[in-house]
């Protein structure tokens, strides 16, 4: 393993807080960030007249952001003609949709509604917020907290 050298590495601040170090790649974008990573992966198999590459790849999986309007805006800048910047969104998006949790069925976030709902005891709107903190202290990161709000709202009577 002596011989071995790292590729220098890309992160993002806001998943890795505390990784620090001098082979860390910079860039403007993300995606700058991974083209410079293919463009590096594509030398070293060139360099090395490589048929096939085995890379070691770290991932937080405790981090969860879930899609946002942002990610709706592809059609926007497919209808605007900027097919680069719709890519760049098309990519994005598809990255978080990879990684992101599998989302529970309706019946499946319907019986957590009920389920929180009749551990607490709550009759009304007063009570939402003892039903919200009983969903998303198991569920958190698993469903779409917004969808579950919407939920225990029409049933509580809101």
């Amino acid at each position: 393993m002596e011989g071995v050298v790292a590729m220098d590495a890309v992160f993002d601040g806001d998943w890795v807080k505390r990784l620090h170090g001098n082979r860390v790649k910079t860039g403007g974008s993300k995606m700058d960030l991974a083209e410079q990573l293919i463009a590096d992966i594509e030398a070293f198999r060139t360099e090395n007249e490589c048929d096939r590459l085995v890379m070691v790849w770290c991932a937080s999986t405790e981090a969860y952001r879930d899609v946002t309007a942002v990610h709706a805006t592809i059609e926007a800048f497919e209808q605007a003609g900027r097919t680069e910047l719709a890519a760049k969104e098309a990519a994005e998006r598809d990255v978080i949709a990879a990684y992101a949790p599998e989302q529970p069925s309706e019946e499946a976030v319907d019986a957590l509604v009920d389920e929180a709902i009749a551990s607490t005891g709550a009759t009304s709107m007063q009570q939402m917020g003892q039903v919200m903190g009983a969903i998303m202290g198991t569920a958190k990161g698993k469903v779409d907290g917004a969808a579950v709000q919407a939920k225990v709202k029409a049933r509580l009577g809101g």
